[in-house]
């Protein structure tokens, strides 16, 4: 052990991570530079592509800096949000917003329905606006390697929603995989309640009159047409939903709009797992188990398996991804069941009000917030029921974390009672949000820039393809097909409407 309580293992670490960035620090993008730098002081004019539902967290988040523009096409949805800033331009597409507002833009926020990410963020970025685009970033794996090539090319800032990425539990469960605490990480388990929308279905319920609040063609974009449904009396009967069969909130189940369970909470629960074990790309993915596989939505529970080959001298790894829990998917069987898996006492991670974790940002997000450096005082956190973790199983012990990697803990429980943490050696966040206003007016790249996003989102979306097909998949990361299915690949890309087909890398795309 040195001096410093550094092991020489926790020394290469931190070297290989260092390797694995680029140059100027974590995830810098240099060509911000020609950007040019803004005062902290100076405020940024922010269009949102997204007004309701989940934008609303987004546009709370930024709210500190002048919100110029708005977007969505569905006006109930984002009725609240348009009543708050009624004075600012609102339109139904975002194309006509660019069209419109381009030059009294600095930066946008993207919080739609995940088929639009995309499309929405490339616009942005090749008009040379900085981006903040919600998980899981794209809809299939070759759009994230777009944008990911983008955002370098175009030196904007870039983040991706996942908030845990700027936890505090996020880098203390690295440092203490990196110290050999739990020694070499061979698995890890992480689950999910959700789906907590309707999934499984295998018919359309017949068609409705569009509502005259929402601007269907829009909403659809890049998607196949389609008439619109509301679902009907049956279906919501049936599935005792508030909204919609394809909106709000319901398309996260269907093919077509989402990404299903895993899109939706694994760049959360995994961003640990991504972070401390440097995953890069697997070798496989493996639809192992699945209840209600179909044609229109994702199955109602999987276990997807992805496996990783050795990384530096860390072994291969094997991660598993479970849905539809009620708690956890996996329990050691030298762990007894008399004490929690999912926080407790000892947990490290879990203190808020420090201004630099997710939960924060939270504060920051009510409408109490100044926009100030100013800490919010702390906030009372709920027990951890455990519906939503992961659990890494070394060759010396287990480590868990929670939904935004949050309450690390060491198990046995004992073993967290005496232990010391190891030093700090990845930079603490600001905050998520941020964390990417700063980037955007010249500090230091975001946490979870499309440099880093790009590559974690590439690698969980493989799962939504895994869903539709039976065996193991072998991926190719260098030319971005399944070496051993040619049919599976045909999803690596999407097939877009001719209406919104447009270029890409000087590359025309896919049209429908």
């Amino acid at each position: 052990m040195a001096k410093n309580g550094i092991t020489r293992r926790h020394f290469f670490f931190g070297t290989v991570l260092a390797g694995m960035m680029p140059a100027g620090g974590w995830g810098s993008v240099p060509s911000l530079k020609l950007l040019g730098y803004r005062s902290p002081n100076e405020k940024l004019n922010i269009a949102c592509i997204g007004a309701g539902g989940r934008a609303s967290a987004d546009i709370n988040g930024v709210s500190a800096e002048n919100l110029v523009a708005f977007a969505d096409p569905d006006s109930v949805r984002a009725a609240e949000i348009f009543n708050k800033y009624s004075s600012a331009p609102k339109y139904t597409d975002f194309r006509q917003l660019f069209d419109k507002e381009e030059k009294n833009i600095d930066a946008v926020t993207i919080a739609i329905p995940d088929h639009m990410h995309a499309t929405a963020a490339m616009w942005a970025m090749e008009r040379g606006k900085h981006v903040y685009c919600e998980k899981p970033l794209t809809h299939t794996p070759w759009e994230a390697r777009m944008l990911t090539e983008a955002a370098a090319r175009y030196g904007v800032a870039t983040q991706m929603g996942n908030q845990g990425y700027s936890n505090d539990g996020t880098r203390i469960a690295a440092e203490i995989i990196w110290s050999g605490a739990i020694g070499n990480v061979t698995e890890v388990h992480a689950w999910t309640n959700r789906p907590i929308w309707p999934q499984g279905m295998d018919e359309v319920p017949p068609p409705d009159p569009v509502p005259a609040t929402l601007d269907w063609d829009t909403w659809l974009g890049v998607a196949e047409d389609r008439p619109y449904t509301s679902g009907g009396p049956a279906y919501h009967q049936e599935y005792h939903t508030e909204f919609g069969f394809y909106q709000p909130f319901n398309w996260r189940g269907f093919l077509d709009f989402g990404c299903g369970s895993i899109g939706d909470m694994a760049c959360h629960i995994l961003g640990a797992p991504n972070m401390a074990l440097m995953l890069g790309s697997p070798t496989s993915v493996e639809l192992v188990k699945q209840d209600g596989r179909n044609s229109l939505t994702f199955p109602k529970t999987t276990v997807t398996r992805f496996e990783f080959p050795a990384r530096g001298n860390m072994p291969p790894v094997t991660i598993y991804w479970y849905d539809g829990e009620t708690g956890p998917a996996y329990w050691p069987q030298d762990v007894p069941k008399t004490e929690p898996l999912i926080g407790g006492p000892g947990s490290f991670g879990s203190t808020v009000g420090d201004g630099t974790g997710a939960v924060n940002d939270a504060a920051r997000a009510s409408a109490s917030y100044n926009g100030s450096d100013e800490t919010p005082a702390p906030l009372v956190v709920k027990p951890d029921t455990g519906d939503n973790g992961a659990l890494f199983v070394g060759d010396k012990g287990y480590l868990t974390t929670d939904t935004y990697a949050a309450r690390v803990r060491l198990l046995p429980e004992e073993r967290n009672n005496d232990f010391k943490l190891p030093n700090e050696i990845i930079p603490r966040s600001p905050g998520h949000w941020r964390d990417w206003i700063r980037a955007c007016k010249g500090g230091q790249p975001a946490c979870s820039n499309f440099s880093i996003a790009g590559p974690f989102a590439e690698w969980i979306l493989l799962a939504t393809i895994a869903t539709r097909f039976d065996g193991k998949l072998e991926w190719d990361p260098d030319k971005m097909r399944f070496s051993n299915n040619d049919d599976a690949t045909k999803y690596i890309r999407p097939n877009f409407r001719k209406s919104w087909a447009q270029v890409w890398n000087g590359k025309k795309l896919n049209a429908a």
